[in-house]
């Protein structure tokens, strides 16, 4: 067996569900079970939300291998399918240079269509700010400002530019347009359409998935999911927050909107 092969083939795995939300023991059990699946004797994972280490031991020869994770997101397809895949491999025998091509194939697989992105993610927004209380005219203002956000969120993304900073940028975004739409009448309520808006970039996965490997015995992931979270909530808040004082202070938003 070339444990080479299978460290690299395993660790690509454990970062394609790192990289797209996957939960820290989630992560560990596949990749321990593709190991085994692979006829190793035995093998040893250690995962937080910044890197991979393995270990994979086969008669006499021992093997390790480091792997950093530099950037994280959400696709639970992705997560899905490779864990079905593991467990593939435990019923139906596979080749190694198969199994590399299955995990590169999920790896690149296109997500929904930017249009269909959009479209759902409007429609998420709005449906918050009914849910929180809202109006059909918040609704409205709701849907046209997480397609804003969402449109920004991507562009960033791809310029690979700080999440704390987008997080920021486009807190400031629901919050100008809400504020520019509540002044104009186009929707009824403020509170109600930020509320449903900011619900987009509400990391709820991520509070999720640290109160999950915290229960499961992994402090250090748990701990760490929950910082990322809470650092996420502050930046919604710091650029949500700078707008609204703008609009208070400046255009006299103050009263209309609390009284």
């Amino acid at each position: 067996m070339d444990l080479n092969k299978l460290l690299k083939v395993t660790t690509l795995a454990g970062k394609i569900m790192l990289e797209s939300g996957a939960e820290t023991y989630r992560v560990e059990e596949t990749m321990t079970r593709i190991c085994l699946g692979f006829g190793a004797d035995s093998a040893d994972c250690f995962v937080i939300p910044t890197g991979i280490i393995v270990t994979v031991a086969y008669k006499e020869e021992v093997a390790t291998l480091v792997k950093r994770i530099t950037s994280r997101g959400v696709d639970l397809n992705k997560i899905d399918k490779i864990n079905d895949l593991s467990r593939k491999i435990q019923t139906v025998k596979m080749d190694m240079c198969k199994f590399n091509d299955e995990l590169i194939a999920i790896s690149e697989g296109d997500r929904y269509s930017f249009l269909i992105t959009l479209l759902w993610s409007s429609i998420t927004a709005g449906c918050f700010a009914i849910v929180f209380g809202g109006d059909i005219k918040d609704f409205a203002g709701a849907c046209i400002i997480g397609a804003l956000i969402k449109i920004v969120s991507i562009i960033f993304q791809k310029l690979n530019i700080n999440e704390f900073f987008v997080n920021s940028v486009c807190g400031g975004i629901c919050a100008f347009f809400a504020a520019l739409f509540f002044k104009s009448g186009i929707c009824s309520n403020l509170d109600k359409t930020i509320i449903g808006s900011i619900m987009l970039l509400v990391p709820g996965l991520a509070i999720t998935n640290a109160i999950r490997d915290t229960i499961a015995g992994d402090f250090l992931s748990g701990i760490t999911k929950a910082s990322e979270a809470f650092l996420i909530a502050v930046s919604i808040a710091v650029g949500t927050g700078a707008v609204l004082i703008l609009f208070i202070n400046k255009f006299g938003l103050f009263p209309v909107v609390f009284h």
